[in-house]
């Protein structure tokens, strides 16, 4: 996420063992027409102040599992607690719960502040209350100046900005965002990303987002959860769900990895030794656990970790030779797509640090590339 003001010194609160979760998804399952599983037995603690994203493609289940949490569709069976308390069949107007929808869906009669004060006059508060409280929220969101305009008259950021202040002005315990920034241009995008992670803090609120952006995810999170067919996959901090993937699939579907097929062929203290037909020597990686030998693995490693090399190690290990392939510059970096020998399709990453028109990779060009023993994660057939 955007590296804030957290203490690394501090253990985060999904990491203190004494730590009481502020919402409990407890074997949470939602059936349609008797036999499609949306969400098949998802169980997961969040805590108070987190930013949590629920990441997936379409179809896996994260919008369902955000509906049900707030009160938009019943479970099926499974339990939903906040701060203890189950939620599981109060319908949405009773539980401490926002949600802000894709759409943002604005009233386009009304003005901006109206907007924002609309669910504060449902609540019946007083009018000195809703007036303070929408002028709070505005400025919280920079959008003093525009209280008096209608939806029609502000551009997407704006509207964002607005369906953010209106979700928030009641005060929830915790609010959710239903891919948020879905309608925004790239640029606006990823200026917006900060702003809601810096707004997030300042108000202290529990954040659920849903999105199928990888990289918005990691950007905003302070944890995520990779989900497909219904089911969570893994959970951890960008970092963790980037570094070291549990699985096959959510190595493929966070950024893009080199997949090398294997078998364990031995091990050297805490050195896996792996023998691939994509290799043409042995692979060699720290892993925290003995494998048997003989045992089926994937090596993933990701572009940027591999580096080109002036000719084959000396000791034969950690690396292929191939010819480039596919060339994509993107400024900062340039991905190549290099053919290996042994006939996979490798890619690297380089970091374009100095100022040319050409990078230092062209077509056809035959190359080494080799990597770190700690560059790559052994990942279980």
């Amino acid at each position: 996420m955007p590296q804030t003001r957290r203490d690394p010194a501090v253990l985060e609160a999904w990491q203190d063992p004494d730590a009481r979760p502020f919402l409990e998804i407890r074997k949470v399952t939602k059936v349609f027409d008797g036999s499609t599983y949306a969400v098949d037995d998802v169980s997961l603690s969040i805590f108070k102040g987190e930013f949590f994203s629920l990441l997936g493609a379409s179809g896996c289940g994260k919008s369902t599992l955000l509906r049900m949490l707030a009160g938009l569709e019943r479970s099926s069976q499974g339990q939903i607690l906040i701060e203890g308390q189950d939620i599981t069949r109060l319908p949405p107007y009773e539980r401490p719960v926002n949600m802000m929808f894709q759409s943002y869906a604005l009233f386009p009669h009304m003005t901006v502040e109206q907007n924002v004060a609309f669910g504060l006059k449902q609540e019946r508060l007083s009018a000195t209350v809703i007036r303070d409280r929408v002028g709070e929220m505005l400025e919280l969101v920079h959008m003093s100046e525009y209280a008096r305009r209608r939806p029609d008259q502000l551009s997407g950021g704006q509207r964002q900005r607005v369906a953010l202040a209106r979700s928030l002005a009641k005060q929830p315990k915790l609010l959710l965002l239903d891919e948020p920034l879905a309608a925004l241009d790239r640029k606006l995008r990823e200026r917006t990303q900060f702003e809601l992670v810096n707004i997030q803090e300042r108000v202290g609120t529990t954040f659920i987002m849903v999105t199928h952006d990888q990289e918005e995810a990691m950007t905003m999170s302070s944890r995520l959860a990779v989900m497909d067919a219904g089911r969570i996959l893994q959970i951890g901090t960008p970092s963790e769900i980037y570094e070291y993937p549990g699985n096959r699939f959510v190595a493929e579907f966070i950024g893009a990895v080199n997949l090398f097929e294997g078998r364990v062929a031995g091990s050297e203290g805490d050195l896996l030794i792996i023998q691939s037909d994509a290799a043409p020597g042995e692979i060699v990686l720290y892993h925290a656990h003995p494998l048997t030998i003989g045992t089926p693995v994937a090596v993933a490693l990701r572009p940027e970790k591999l580096r080109v090399l002036n000719g084959p190690p000396a000791d034969d290990r950690n690396w292929v030779r191939g010819q480039v392939r596919e060339i994509g510059y993107l400024g900062d970096v340039s991905v190549y797509h290099v053919g290996s020998e042994q006939g996979m399709t490798v890619q690297v990453q380089v970091t374009n640090r100095a100022r040319r028109t050409a990078g230092p990779l062209t077509w056809d060009d035959t190359v080494c590339l080799g990597w770190d023993t700690e560059s790559g994660v052994v990942i279980p057939a």
